[in-house]
């Protein structure tokens, strides 16, 4: 087995202890600003390995699991370099392209303040990259924070399970937040698109004044 297939096939129990933990009412902020993005950027074409890239970074940040397990699979099936993976998660960036670091900053940056970045940031963000290529840092910045926050108790419960459990985690916060993840995820979802539906409305009537 060579060294790629040892990195990818790592147990997703071996990093057990997330970094975070998001509540319930987190998971369904996180998921309709996921939903909306993800609807808002649907006609744009996005770097698929920035976007893995990215989502490697936020998931160092978070500390999910079973993002982490997954995530470095699909990477490694990319073509990114062991190297790479291992050096985004462990939070350094060094061997991502130039041109991409601006991206994975602000990732990360969004990740840290759970996902309410300054204002400023994405200012900077749209300056240096233009707006669609700052919308797919966004869009796999939200989509990989919504994996992160709703694979988080998942992952404690499989750890759980296991005998390795996560010592700040408890099986009534894994249990509650991954049944309440999926049940709300329906309501999040009608709230996103009438939220995109009143924005893209808002927009279209200012264009005409």
């Amino acid at each position: 087995m060579n060294t790629d297939d040892n990195l990818a096939q790592q147990s997703p129990t071996a990093w057990a202890v997330a970094r975070r933990h998001y509540s319930l009412r987190e998971i369904y902020g996180i998921t309709v600003a996921a939903a909306r993005t993800a609807w808002a950027t649907r006609g744009t074409k996005c770097d698929k390995h920035a976007s893995e890239r990215i989502m490697l970074a936020v998931t160092q940040v978070n500390g999910c699991a079973l993002c982490s397990y997954a995530h470095t699979r699909w990477a490694l099936d990319m073509g990114l370099a062991e190297t790479e993976v291992r050096g985004l998660l462990a939070g350094v960036a060094d061997s991502a392209p130039s041109d991409e670091l601006a991206g994975l900053a602000y990732a990360q940056h969004y990740a840290d303040s759970r996902g309410t970045p300054d204002p400023g940031a994405w200012s900077q963000l749209i300056d240096i990259y233009g707006e669609d290529r700052a919308q797919c840092v966004l869009r796999a910045t939200r989509m990989i924070m919504w994996g992160n926050a709703t694979g988080i108790p998942l992952s404690a419960l499989l750890a759980r399970l296991r005998g390795t459990p996560d010592p700040r985690s408890s099986l009534a916060y894994e249990v509650l937040t991954t049944v309440g993840a999926m049940v709300v995820l329906p309501v999040a979802l009608v709230h996103a698109a009438v939220a995109q539906w009143r924005a893209h409305t808002a927009a279209s009537g200012t264009a005409l004044r």
